[in-house]
């Protein structure tokens, strides 16, 4: 059985998530922001642990892994997430930078953030692995003009975790990033094409195949590699 940590399980395709791991009998520590109103993940059978965490405050990611100390975990998802301000005020002709600051907190910095106060859980864990839910807008081989502080965002943070993956070889713990798709979520909006749980299971299979031999890599959640 396998041992997971994932963040932003309130909703979504963390939600989703939570509930393959838990059904397929692993142990789940489904991380969100407040556990008292998790009324969904309260739901999921299973073993799942809810935790709290505030991905963008470093003091909150502290008191998480300092309640998890002595927890060998062997998958980390980092899946919280935000979009940033409303699109008209992340252009190249307008921009609320606080906002794009938090952005980039979240996303970028925050997944960072639980990812280095979990390594001593991770060097105790079984084919240890570090997943995080990217987006395909963070690619520069993409075109999007739109929503520019959520894909400078997630460029940096897929930067970041492709050379942790360099890093992180040498202690036999892999990095994957995943493009979720366009999914049906508060972010994506009703018409995209996919449900979260279409979604979460692609998700699944393609960390299933993460390992040692493919670390660093960028896919989609179809297993499709994704350009950088």
């Amino acid at each position: 059985m396998t041992t997971l940590l994932i963040t932003g399980t309130n909703k979504g395709v963390g939600l989703e998530l939570t509930k393959i791991y838990a059904a397929r009998g692993d142990t789940v520590y489904a991380a969100c922001r407040n556990p008292a109103e998790a009324e969904a993940l309260k739901a999921i059978e299973g073993d799942v642990k809810i935790v709290e965490v505030v991905v963008g405050d470093s003091a909150s990611v502290t008191a998480m892994a300092a309640s998890l100390e002595g927890v060998a975990i062997d998958v980390v998802v980092n899946n919280a997430g935000m979009a940033g301000p409303s699109f008209d005020q992340q252009t190249t002709y307008a921009m609320d930078f606080e906002g794009w600051a938090e952005t980039f907190n979240v996303n970028s910095m925050g997944p960072v953030r639980v990812m280095q106060a979990l390594l001593p859980n991770l060097r105790s864990g079984t084919e240890a692995k570090v997943v995080t839910i990217t987006s395909q807008m963070g690619a520069l081989s993409l075109d999007m003009v739109a929503a520019h502080a959520y894909c400078a965002s997630k460029a940096a943070i897929n930067k970041f975790m492709r050379m942790a993956s360099i890093d992180l070889k040498k202690e036999d713990i892999a990095v994957g990033l995943i493009h979720p798709g366009w999914v049906q979520t508060d972010m994506g909006g009703p018409r995209a094409d996919l449900t979260p749980l279409e979604s979460a299971e692609g998700v699944a299979a393609v960390i299933d195949q993460l390992s040692l031999s493919n670390t660093g890599g960028f896919w989609k959640w179809n297993g499709e590699t994704h350009d950088w």
